[in-house]
């Protein structure tokens, strides 16, 4: 293994120990299931109405989650550096996904199968902990999904933005503003009015230290 590949595995294994601690040993064995992942810009990690493939740890990169009705696209989350992302009910009952996962940016992954997760899951020195860390991964997923649901019913668009503003800045500069409006519910022109209004104190603080 390259230098490059094993720091990105180290990369996840940080991640992966704020949740489940492993030994040298039991990481050698999850190392051997882990393999790299490169997407280019637009390219589908999954899309609507087919399995996913993979549990992913974003190494690079961003992507965008997002339904399809009646083809149009509601987008649903992003996912920047250091999360992981996958269609989590796809992935473990092997039936179409409801949604797309489509690469924002140019993107490198680490990703794990299902046949790698049940492979360890029965590996005894790693059951209990794997185990644990399938339940994290469920989790994540569904505190994500409820702070979405949350957001839309009792806040305005305005109070997303400054909320997804406020969590993640780096969204805000790296992901296309329609995007962004499509997020918020808002067309792109209600975003932009939406932005000026949170400028304009800004500008006006400017003048008057000027």
């Amino acid at each position: 293994m390259d230098a490059q590949t094993l720091a990105k595995f180290n990369l996840f294994r940080n991640v992966v120990e704020q949740f489940v601690p492993f030994t040298d040993e039991e990481w050698a064995i999850f190392q051997s299931h882990l393999k790299l992942l490169a997407l280019q810009k637009k390219d589908f990690f999954v899309e609507a109405g087919k399995v996913c493939p993979y549990i992913g740890y974003l190494v690079s990169g961003s992507v965008r989650c997002y339904h399809l009705k009646d083809g149009t696209e509601i987008t649903s989350y992003f996912s920047l550096e250091n999360e992981m992302i996958t269609s989590y009910k796809s992935f473990l009952t092997r039936t179409p996904s409801q949604i797309a996962i489509e690469s924002i940016e140019k993107t490198e992954m680490v990703v794990f199968n299902l046949q790698s997760l049940q492979e360890l899951v029965n590996t005894p020195l790693l059951s209990l902990k794997m185990e644990r860390f399938g339940r994290l991964i469920a989790e994540f997923l569904i505190f994500c999904y409820e702070d979405r649901v949350t957001s839309f019913v009792t806040l305005t668009p305005e109070e997303r933005y400054l909320n997804l503003l406020s969590k993640s800045s780096n969204v805000i500069k790296r992901i296309p503003q329609h995007y962004i409006a499509n997020y918020l519910g808002i067309t792109p022109v209600s975003l932009s009015r939406i932005r000026r209004r949170i400028m304009a104190p800004s500008k006006e603080l400017r003048e008057v230290l000027s």
